[in-house]
Order: C-alpha cells, then sequence, then structure tokens
C-alpha cells in the first residue's frame, strides 16, 4: 500500500518560510543582549529584556492569530504576519536607546507569533493524516535548524564585522520568509472542514482547551531548553571549553537529523509515550552530563543526548497538540500550545539570568536535570493517566465527529 506523499513543493516551501523565521530570530536572540550590553552599557537584566519583550508579544499575538484562523484563509493570515514580520526586520536602524529597541522588539514579536501560529496550522493541513508524528517531526527539524545556524551565524557576524552588517542579514532573511510563504498553496478542504461563521470575539474562544496541558508539559520543560540556549556560550567559558562552544548546537542538530527518520514514524506507529518517557530521561541525563562536563568530549556528548531528547520532545508535543484538536481548530490548538510553550521560555531567560546571578552555571544545569526528571511525572498526569468515564466518552465524541 502506497504512503500518501509527504514531500510536496507546499510542504518544502512552509518549511522554508518556518526556517527563515526562525533563522531571524536566532540570530537576534544571541546577537541582541550583546549589543545592548555593548551599545547601551545596560546590565543583564536589561539585556534579557530583548528576549522576554519579544516572546511576550509573540504569546499575546498568538491567540489572536488563531482565533482569526478560524475565520479568515491560513493564507491570508500568513502573509499579514510575514509583512509585519519582514516590515519589522527593517526598524532595528532606526532607535537609539535601548527603549526603542524594545518598542521594535514588541513589534517584531507580534509578528513572528502570528507568522508561527500560521505556519503551524497550515503544515498541519499539508501533512497527510498518516504520517502527521513523521511530517511534524521533519517540519520542526526546519526549526532545529534554524537554531543552529541562527547563533553561529549571528556571533560570526557581530564578531568579524559589526552590528549593522548582523540587521541588513537579518532582513535579508525575514523577506526570505515572505518570499517562500507566498508560494505555498493551501489545499482543498471538505465541506466539513470549511471556515464557519463563528460567535464574537471572546476569552474563552482564544484558546484551545484540547492543547493546554500538552502545552504545559513543554513549558515546564522550555524552562531548562531557555537556559540552554541563553546561557550554554557563557558556561562553555567559564569551563574554558570557548574553542567548541560553537560546536554544541551542531551536535545537537547532527544527532537530531539522525534520529528523525525513525522517531517519527515511531510515533506515528506506536503513539506518543514510546517516544516522551526515554526522551525525558535522554534530556534529564544530557543536562546531568553538561553540568559534569570538563572537557569536550562530555560537553559534546551532551549535546548529543540533549538533541535526540528535547529535539524529540518539542515536536512530539506539538503533534499531540494538533491531533487532539478538530481540524478546523488546528490553528487555534498551534496557537494555544506555541504561547503556553513561548511562556516557559520567556520566564526561563527572565529567571534563569536571575539565578545565574546566584549560582554558578554547572550547579544550575545539575539541578535542571533533576527539573526534567519531574517533567515525566507531570507528563504522566497531565497526559497518559486514564480520565473519567465522563472524559473518556468526550473524547470518543471528539474521535467520530472528527472521522
Amino acid at each position: 500500500m502506497n504512503k500518501p506523499k509527504l514531500w510536496t513543493k507546499d510542504f518544502i516551501n512552509i518549511s522554508l518560510s518556518n526556517f527563515f523565521l526562525f533563522l531571524t530570530f536566532y540570530i537576534l536572540l544571541v546577537t541582541l543582549p550583546i549589543f545592548s550590553l555593548q551599545e547601551f552599557d545596560s546590565d543583564a537584566s536589561q539585556a534579557g529584556l530583548m528576549t522576554t519583550v519579544f516572546l511576550l508579544s509573540a504569546i499575546v499575538s498568538r491567540p489572536l492569530a488563531g482565533q482569526w484562523l478560524e475565520r479568515a484563509s491560513s493564507k491570508k493570515v500568513l502573509l499579514t504576519a510575514l509583512i509585519v514580520f519582514a516590515a519589522a526586520s527593517l526598524l532595528y536602524f532606526l532607535p537609539k536607546t535601548i527603549t526603542g529597541f524594545l518598542v521594535v522588539r514588541l513589534l517584531h514579536g507580534i509578528g513572528f507569533g502570528m507568522a508561527t501560529t500560521a505556519v503551524g496550522a497550515i503544515v498541519a493541513d499539508l501533512i497527510p493524516s498518516s504520517r502527521r508524528g513523521e511530517g511534524m517531526g521533519y517540519f520542526v527539524m526546519s526549526t532545529n535548524l534554524a537554531m543552529v545556524l541562527g547563533p553561529f551565524v549571528g556571533l560570526t557576524v557581530i564578531q568579524q564585522w559589526d552590528s549593522q552588517t548582523m540587521f541588513i542579514m537579518t532582513v535579508i532573511v525575514a523577506f526570505g520568509a515572505l518570499i517562500t510563504g507566498l508560494t505555498v498553496k493551501l489545499p482543498k478542504t471538505d465541506d466539513s472542514d470549511q471556515i464557519v461563521i463563528l460567535p464574537a470575539f471572546s476569552f474563552k474562544n482564544f484558546f484551545e482547551p484540547s492543547a493546554v496541558k500538552i502545552a504545559i508539559v513543554g513549558s515546564f520543560l522550555a524552562i531548562v531548553y531557555s537556559a540552554l540556549l541563553s546561557f550554554v556560550s557563557v558556561y562553555a567559558n567559564e569551563i574554558n571549553l570557548t574553542e567548541v562552544s560553537s560546536l554544541f548546537f551542531v551536535v545537537y542538530a547532527i544527532i537530531l537529523l539522525m534520529s528523525r527518520p525513525f522517531t517519527g514514524k515511531w510515533l506515528d506507529q506506536y503513539g506518543p509515550n514510546v517516544i516522551v518517557f526515554p526522551a525525558i530521561i535522554l534530556f534529564a541525563f544530557g543536562m546531568f552530563v553538561l553540568s559534569q562536563s570538563s572537557g569536550a568530549f562530555m560537553f559534546l556528548a551532551s549535546a548529543g543526548m540533549i538533541g535526540l531528547g528535547w529535539g524529540t520532545l518539542f515536536p512530539t508535543f506539538q503533534t499531540i497538540a494538533i491531533q487532539n484538536a478538530a481540524p478546523r481548530k488546528r490553528g487555534l490548538a498551534t496557537a494555544t500550545f506555541l504561547s503556553i510553550y513561548d511562556i516557559g521560555i520567556a520566564l526561563g531567560s527572565f529567571l534563569v539570568g536571575l539565578i545565574a546571578a546566584k549560582m554558578d552555571f554547572s550547579s544550575l544545569y545539575l539541578l535542571s536535570s533533576f527539573y526534567v526528571l519531574f517533567g515525566a511525572v507531570l507528563y504522566y498526569f497531565l497526559q497518559v493517566r486514564k480520565p473519567t468515564a465522563q472524559g473518556e466518552k468526550g473524547q470518543q465524541a471528539l474521535q467520530v465527529k472528527e472521522q
């Protein structure tokens, strides 16, 4: 029996658009704190606001974009968001104060939140339902690759050239997201999936309840991931491994790429629990090894374990969020998942900065390994434990409705 086609032109283009979105995000994530410290002589907490303000505006805009996706064409929402995102990238040349930069970050975050919500909803429609775990895994690889290339490119440019060159590069990449997004064609939908007239805007319509539990698990673990993103290079400097710090996310990506053909298929065949529990253990053990690293081998080995662990968890969680929602609710489910997830990233970026002032990074990452293990307990109680009989009937009714 032939499998439905996954690697279509539209799937590739929406993945490229997502790649360029996150490449812009990661270039600025690692360079703007440095820029803030050098250009404005700000302190670490002010530099951390560059990330926090961006993510908070993305969090606020996502539920609005999710509800808009229920009322309008996904392509219209995507293009509007990509235009806002690309236009905001042009504004980085203008501010002369840190307050001005924070305003630009707020606008840029709005475009990012809307765009990533629309992209997630569109790709869920483009992937055949029988290959959703596999397809989401490959799609999220575009985010993972951006996570590897973004910090490497951003730090190289700002160190070898200057901030103006770095801002020019982000403009080019942001417009790359717009151009590739323009080429995406949406699949034809059945009558049951057509856009329907919804009630007036209300707070309860901003979130998809079926995605909340798994989003809380993702957000819980994202706090540790943000500590990794923001400070692993600083930690490498502390333990005299500066020369290999740039390779951390390269190894992360290589191991992730090698595992992706298997983990996505296993998710479709055996369900999420077979994937999630081993991945959490690997993530925790990788953080433990990182905390004990004294040489390049252990440092890079931890990157591989974290890549296989966390790199598998994120697309699995997002797939669960989408599968639990009715077809026309996928955009809102994506928005709900990413909004709650980003709360963890935003909190982590801020809180870890405060904790790091009181604790060395080795101890912080050691404690993080035990924190990650608790994520398995949280996942069990929120996602695995059997619901009540009434809840089971509700879930069965939803499945029948979807079919």
